[in-house]
């Protein structure tokens, strides 16, 4: 159950929570390979070790940087990124409960590991940016979430009491990072990519919708399969 009376402060996601993460899964794994070897008219074959050395940085500030990515493969990643761009989009009660958050008391933060250039196009493409109290990327703080470093550096610009905190994410290795630093409320977003199959949380409560959050209800609600209370 949340009790909004114990939380001050709501940390949000963007790919995958906010957004449909298959714009992510598409682009990375899919798109920008097969533009690669084209642009670079190179063997099509190569797109699978494309693939590979981009997963090898899972996790990385390097992962998240489309600055990072066009200096190594000589390429405008970002205009990459626009010619899909229509695949960006809210999951599925997203914005309806972000326009309910902003009629709350509580103080509403982006925390995510996106980069300017990223959160620039989506925030461009759906208006986004106009529900939040502050925009946190990983970059500005030189450490991704998966790091108990993000969690001291965002709580030194945007203070905020891990106890009265809710923390919505999609990625486990983050939430886990979250769960360490203390953060008492969190969730797991369960089907971040809507073209994939719902999963499983070990250690947090999964979220399928949003709905239930600005209802009043009980985040039981929203648990599939054998979630585990959070611990």
């Amino acid at each position: 159950m949340i009790d909004w009376n114990t939380i001050d402060t709501v940390l949000l996601d963007m790919d995958g929570t906010l957004l449909d993460l298959h714009f992510d899964s598409h682009f990375w794994l899919e798109h920008l390979p097969r533009r690669y070897c084209e642009l670079h008219r190179l063997d099509a074959a190569l797109q699978a070790d494309l693939k590979a050395r981009i997963i090898g940085e899972s996790g990385t500030l390097n992962w998240y940087s489309l600055e990072y990515w066009s200096r190594e493969l000589e390429l405008d990643v970002v205009a990459l990124k626009r010619e899909v761009q229509h695949l960006i989009g809210y999951r599925h009660e997203a914005e309806a409960f972000l326009a309910w958050l902003r009629d709350q008391p509580q103080r509403v933060v982006l925390a995510t590991n996106a980069d300017r250039h990223g959160i620039e196009l989506k925030f461009g493409l759906t208006g986004m940016g106009e529900y939040f109290d502050a925009v946190v990327s990983s970059a500005d703080l030189g450490h991704a979430k998966e790091e108990q470093a993000f969690w001291h550096k965002l709580n030194e610009i945007e203070p905020f009491d891990p106890a009265r905190t809710l923390f919505i994410d999609d990625n486990p290795q983050v939430l886990n990072s979250a769960h360490t630093y203390g953060i008492a409320h969190l969730l797991g977003v369960r089907q971040p990519d809507s073209k994939q199959p719902p999963r499983d949380f070990e250690r947090v409560h999964g979220l399928d919708g949003f709905a239930v959050l600005t209802a009043g209800g009980g985040i039981e609600k929203t648990l599939g399969g054998d979630n585990k209370e959070n611990g």
